[in-house]
């Protein structure tokens, strides 16, 4: 079995594209006692469509927000088309370091208050990743992977794919992450 986490699908196609390489998360309702943590260094991106809103999006991203809600999949399944590998990981409590990640994501300053907001004394979960992207396949829905949840298991294994970005590129961002959130 392999994990697989949770993300929204315009999250999902940024990082795809090489244009988001920081996750931040608090982690979902199910897991308020201990937080997010990173279940797995090694996990497929499971793309979701609840609770995407335009205002939670900077605006240079809305295309990316329009083309997922456009393509979504078939009843009773869900496409999986990379996975991620964590190449670091922070828990951050600074505003400031929070807003001077705002280069590495999608997500609007706001919708980013709103989740820092949430459970205040909980630090934010910074992951930096590297993203593989794999041929497209169909996964079969099933019960347990509804609800607010972050982690799924899903029944699939990792293959051959290529890096999202250069891995100059990753090295580059990455240092530049680890010099913010140091």
């Amino acid at each position: 079995m392999m994990e697989g986490l949770k993300e929204w699908a315009t999250v999902v196609k940024a990082l795809e594209q090489g244009k988001q390489t920081v996750i931040l998360r608090k982690g979902g309702i199910l897991e308020t006692a201990s937080g997010f943590n990173v279940e797995s260094k090694k996990f497929f991106l499971f793309p979701t469509w609840e609770h995407q809103e335009t205002k939670h999006v900077k605006s240079e991203f809305h295309d990316f927000l329009n083309q997922v809600l456009k393509k979504k999949p078939d009843e009773g399944f869900n496409k999986i088309s990379s996975y991620a590998e964590v190449l670091f990981e922070k828990d951050i409590v600074s505003n400031e370091i929070i807003k001077d990640l705002s280069s590495f994501h999608v997500w609007s300053d706001s919708y980013i208050q709103e989740r820092r907001n949430w459970k205040p004394e909980k630090p934010m979960k910074a992951v930096f990743l590297k993203i593989i992207k794999i041929p497209e396949f169909n996964l079969p829905l099933k019960p347990e992977f509804s609800g607010c949840k972050s982690w799924i298991e899903l029944n699939s294994n990792f293959q051959e794919g290529e890096s999202a970005l250069k891995d100059s590129e990753i090295e580059e961002k990455l240092q530049e992450f680890k010099e913010i959130v140091k």
